[in-house]
């Protein structure tokens, strides 16, 4: 068993070796830098091979009124922030701090998986292969979800940028690529279940706000639920889906901050409590 924990990349770790540390410097910067080439390149590029329709990104995003299709504006801000806070946690691989660069390579694994899951994503969605582009949300959502539970009171640094910002992003893009790849997505039946899922949304983000008191992954949901009724408000003016997209977007910002104050006024010393002593292994850092 210690050999396998010993040679397992998602175990839990206190330090790290030197050769550790140097393997996830390089790892993280090229799945890093990888993720986001791909992802700048077919935002504004499609693709020219494949046998199914080829679009940039947001392309697919227009070409299907469906009931999750976003505002790419607000969407593509989203994402902009989350590389450049990622750029912010694999600064902290090269610090000086051992107890940060042992922090930070304790979700490495989680956060390369994520970036190569994000990868081959944009590959196949752009290549309107939406059939693979959903496996591969759903994996990358598992390996999110183990993340967010192995580590929910982990530093700032870490959390956002490598924890709650993709899994909310990954969350709503179950939705928003599986709408798109069911038969008929601008049918009425398509509309009446987006209708009934999106409630989803306020569900999975008051989870984590009531329980673990995480105030970011409120905040993404929220950021995110307003993308997509921007959109469905342009689209048609009289109907439910962006009434609901912005009454969960209200509810969840009102509960971020109801969160989010007392943290920074100091009232709660902690960003999020672990339900069990398991927490200790996992604290907060310094900003």
């Amino acid at each position: 068993m210690e050999r396998i924990h010993h040679i397992n990349p998602f175990a839990k770790r206190d330090s790290h070796t030197k050769n550790t540390v140097i393997t996830y410097k390089i790892l993280t910067t090229v799945t890093w830098l990888l993720s986001i080439v791909v992802s700048f390149y077919y935002t504004f590029h499609r693709p020219h091979d494949g046998v199914w329709f080829r679009r940039r990104i947001w392309g697919q995003n227009d070409a299907y009124y469906t009931a999750f299709r976003m505002n790419h504006i607000i969407a593509s801000i989203y994402w902009l922030v989350l590389f450049v806070l990622q750029g912010g946690y694999i600064a902290h691989l090269f610090s000086g701090n051992v107890e940060r660069v042992n922090a930070a390579c304790s979700v490495g694994s989680h956060f390369i998986v994520n970036n190569l899951f994000h990868f081959a994503f944009v590959m196949v969605f752009v290549r309107s292969l939406f059939g693979w582009a959903e496996l591969f949300i759903i994996l990358n959502f598992i390996n999110l979800t183990s993340l967010y539970f192995r580590y929910p009171a982990y530093a700032r640094f870490i959390h956002q940028a490598v924890v709650s910002g993709p899994l909310a992003w990954t969350f709503i893009a179950i939705y928003w690529n599986g709408a798109i790849m069911v038969p008929h997505p601008e049918s009425l039946v398509a509309r009446i279940f987006g209708n009934i899922f999106i409630w989803s949304i306020l569900v999975y983000g008051l989870f984590f706000i009531i329980v673990y008191k995480d105030y970011t992954m409120g905040f993404n949901l929220s950021v995110l639920s307003a993308a997509i009724g921007v959109s469905q408000f342009f689209r048609q003016v009289i109907a439910f889906q962006w009434i609901f997209a912005f009454v969960i977007m209200a509810v969840l910002f009102i509960a971020t901050l109801v969160v989010a104050i007392p943290a920074a006024t100091g009232r709660d010393i902690k960003f999020a409590r672990a339900r069990n002593g398991d927490a200790e292994r996992a604290p907060l850092l310094g900003e």
